[in-house]
């Protein structure tokens, strides 16, 4: 399988900003669909973030929209996600999670692969 690794969580500030990275271990990148999902304690996991092969094609949860951007990099096999305004009901465990087609989905189940998590912890 491919392997994803996600970095740059850790404690925020509410108002704050962090970016969270994924990399994606094989050459297969640029044919990957990327998304981000979290989940906190006692809650659903939630869809947050995804972005197609395309970069222009982005999909985002009702919640996050309008303060976090998904972006990828394909000549570093990374996806990153900046938040900003973070809020403490963002705290979360974040996955970073993967798909071998075009289009983006909200759907943990139509993803393939899947990261560890990294958590996000925001402090009011």
């Amino acid at each position: 399988q491919v392997q994803l690794v996600e970095s740059g969580g850790g404690l925020v500030q509410a108002a704050g900003s962090l970016r969270l990275s994924c990399a994606h271990s094989g050459r297969t990148f640029s044919s990957t669909t990327m998304g981000w999902f979290r989940q906190a304690p006692r809650k659903e996991r939630e869809f947050v973030a995804a972005i197609g092969w395309s970069a222009g094609s982005t999909l985002y949860g009702g919640s996050v929209k309008g303060r976090f951007t998904i972006s990828r990099d394909n000549a570093k096999n990374t996806v990153y996600l900046q938040m900003n305004s973070l809020k403490p009901e963002d705290t979360a465990v974040y996955y970073c999670a993967g798909r071998p087609y075009p289009s983006s989905s909200t759907y943990p189940s139509s993803y393939d692969y899947w990261g560890q998590g990294t958590q996000v912890t925001v402090s009011s």
